[in-house]
């Protein structure tokens, strides 16, 4: 898949640097996470570990981990609540972030109400604060959140890293279809290992 990306990415030429960049883990909570739950993605436990190696590798650079926690009411879902029937609330132990992923003391949470993680929340603001310029996106799903704050985050002028096998969604197709188009005009395609080889250095 990723010599079909790398086609689609072409030539240009953005490099990976840690020491500007900003790892996005996003809604990895109890509500996709828990296989209990109605709206559990069977395929998310083989990221989880990918995910958690780089938290791991991004601490030890003492750069940036910024998780993401989605949280709806009736009044600010907006769109959602039509479109889904379905929220996650603030009420609900599965609205929390799963204990699967290592969550290091004092890393910052961005509560966000729709797809985008930069709508109507701090997101700009702590990347600023970092002074990151790129952003490494993880979490799920691919093709909602993922993808939306990945075409966000590339008009706010960022550069976009997105993590191929530290991204899922529902089923194989459409996890193809956003990195194809996301790696077309939006992002960079990148396996973990790939990145962990440059964050060691």
């Amino acid at each position: 898949m990723m010599q079909e990306l790398l086609g689609f990415y072409g030539k240009r030429k953005l490099e990976f640097c840690p020491e500007t960049s900003a790892l996005l883990v996003i809604d990895m909570q109890e509500y996709f996470l828990d296989k209990n739950s109605h709206a559990f993605l069977s395929n998310s436990l083989p990221i989880i570990p990918k995910i958690k190696k780089l938290i791991k590798f991004f601490r030890k650079k003492k750069r940036p981990v910024i998780f993401t926690q989605h949280v709806n009411t009736l009044k600010n879902a907006k769109m959602l609540k039509e479109w889904w029937n379905d929220l996650i609330t603030a009420e609900s132990p599965l609205c929390n972030l799963s204990k699967k992923i290592y969550l290091p003391p004092g890393a910052p949470v961005v509560v966000k109400t729709q797809y985008d993680a930069f709508y109507k929340t701090n997101l700009k603001k702590l990347l600023n604060k970092y002074q990151a310029k790129q952003i490494v996106i993880t979490g799920v799903m691919t093709n909602l959140c993922c993808e939306t704050t990945a075409r966000s985050a590339f008009v706010k002028g960022f550069q976009v890293f997105f993590v191929v096998d530290g991204t899922v969604t529902q089923n194989e197709a459409m996890h193809r279809a956003t990195l194809i188009n996301l790696a077309y005009g939006f992002a960079v395609p990148v396996c973990v290992d790939d990145l962990i080889r440059y964050l060691k250095n």
